[in-house]
C-alpha cells in the first residue's frame, strides 16, 4: 500500500468523528486521504451507452464473475476478451479503464485487483467492515451498496456481537432511516480497518437486497497485498 496512506494526524484530527463526503466532481475521491473521512462518494449516473451494454451483458451472460489483476495498460484488452461483441461501442470497458487508472494514480499503484460480478442475491448481506486499506465500488445495474454513518453504528454488534440476530434486530442501527444508500452509477471509496489510523472506524456497509427476477452488476477495485 502506498506510503501516502500513512497520514500524519494532528491531535484534533484524531478526535474527529469519521464522516462520508459526496460530490458530483471526481476530484472528491482524493478526500479519502483526509483522516476525518472514512468514505467518499463521486455522485454520477451511467451513460445510456453503458446502460445498453450492461443490459446486453445481463441478457447474454446470466452469470459473470471476472476476477483478475489488471493494470491501466492491460484492462481494456482484458475486458475485450471477456465481453467481446457485448461491449461493441466500448463504453463500459472505457469507463472501467478510467476507474482503474484513477485508482492506480490515487494510490500510486501499478496494478489492482478487479472484480466484475453479476449478482442475483446479496454477496455480503450483513453489515460489516472490510479488513482492507481501501476499496472502490460502483454498481452498474441494480441497487447500490448500503452503509451506516459512523456515529449511528453500535460496533459491538458487528460479527459475533450480533449473537445470531439479523441486522434489523441486533441493534447495530436504531431505525431503518439510519441506512444510507449509494445510487446506481455512484463511485465510492470505502476506507477499511487496515488503513493506518482508521482502526475501529472502517465504514460499515452491506450489499442491498436484490428483488426477485432482477440482477446487479457490481465492480470493485482493491489494493493488492
Amino acid at each position: 500500500m502506498s506510503d501516502l496512506i500513512q497520514n500524519v494526524e494532528t491531535e484534533n484530527d484524531i478526535n474527529k468523528i469519521p464522516t462520508a463526503v459526496e460530490s458530483s466532481e471526481p476530484s472528491v475521491l482524493s478526500d479519502i486521504y483526509q483522516s476525518g473521512k472514512n468514505m467518499v462518494i463521486w455522485q454520477r449516473k451511467n451513460s445510456n451507452q453503458i446502460d445498453n451494454t450492461v443490459d446486453s451483458i445481463l441478457e447474454s451472460k446470466k452469470s459473470l464473475k471476472l476476477v483478475m489483476e489488471v493494470t491501466p495498460q492491460s484492462i481494456q484488452a482484458d475486458l475485450l476478451r471477456v465481453l467481446d461483441e457485448l461491449d461493441s461501442d466500448k463504453a463500459l470497458s472505457y469507463d472501467i479503464y478510467q476507474l482503474v487508472d484513477m485508482f492506480c494514480f490515487l494510490f500510486e499503484l501499478k496494478s489492482v485487483g478487479l472484480r466484475l460480478t453479476t449478482l442475483q442475491e446479496p454477496m455480503c448481506p450483513r453489515f460489516h467492515v472490510d479488513k482492507v486499506g481501501c476499496r472502490l465500488i460502483t454498481t452498474y445495474k441494480g441497487n447500490g451498496t448500503q452503509w451506516l454513518p459512523h456515529e449511528i453504528v453500535d460496533r459491538s454488534k458487528l460479527g459475533a456481537g450480533n449473537k445470531g440476530l439479523s441486522d434489523d434486530l441486533s441493534g447495530i442501527y436504531k431505525k431503518e432511516t439510519d441506512i444510507k444508500h449509494l445510487t446506481c452509477g455512484d463511485v465510492a471509496l470505502l476506507k477499511g480497518e487496515a488503513w493506518i489510523g482508521n482502526e475501529n472506524a472502517g465504514i460499515v456497509h452491506r450489499s442491498p437486497p436484490v428483488p426477485k427476477d432482477e440482477m446487479r452488476l457490481v465492480l470493485t477495485l482493491d489494493i493488492l497485498p
